[in-house]
């Protein structure tokens, strides 16, 4: 089965580091599931079989200092989680900080993946990128595909 995440949902995170995960991705999750650092203040949620594809390509990739450095980002703060009763996750202190975290966040469904905001920052995230993701969107897709 292929994960096709998308939407954007409102949850707020308790003072236990516990956040609710819609009900519409936890099936696709799975029981088990990859929380990680993510790029730009957030934080990426894997289903299992995309997290293995992702550690595929990285064995793939030379050893250099860049290849190194973002494996050290991103794998050190890799974490598998699984649902309680209430189908919330335990998100790891460190990835609270990572991510700033508050009350209030932000899951969006990006394609084959969750990520997790703060308000804050994907609010400001939005305001950053809205005027300009029309001359995004023309250099990303260059006429293949009709948005």
């Amino acid at each position: 089965m292929i994960s096709m995440f998308m939407g954007e949902y409102h949850h707020s995170i308790d003072d236990k580091g516990r956040l609710i995960i819609p009900s519409k991705f936890r099936e696709e999750l799975g029981e088990r599931f990859i929380i990680t650092r993510g790029l730009d203040n957030c934080l990426f949620i894997y289903p299992m079989n995309e997290w293995n594809h992702i550690i595929e390509r990285y064995k793939q990739l030379p050893n250099t200092k860049d290849a190194r450095n973002f494996m050290r980002f991103f794998l050190s703060g890799a974490t598998e989680c699984e649902f309680d009763k209430q189908g919330r996750i335990k998100i790891p202190a460190p990835l609270i900080t990572a991510a700033h975290l508050e009350k209030d966040c932000i899951i969006i469904g990006v394609s084959e993946r969750l990520e997790v905001w703060s308000k804050k920052n994907w609010e400001e995230f939005i305001a950053a990128n809205e005027d300009s993701l029309s001359d995004i969107a023309d250099n990303l897709f260059a006429n293949n595909l009709n948005i």
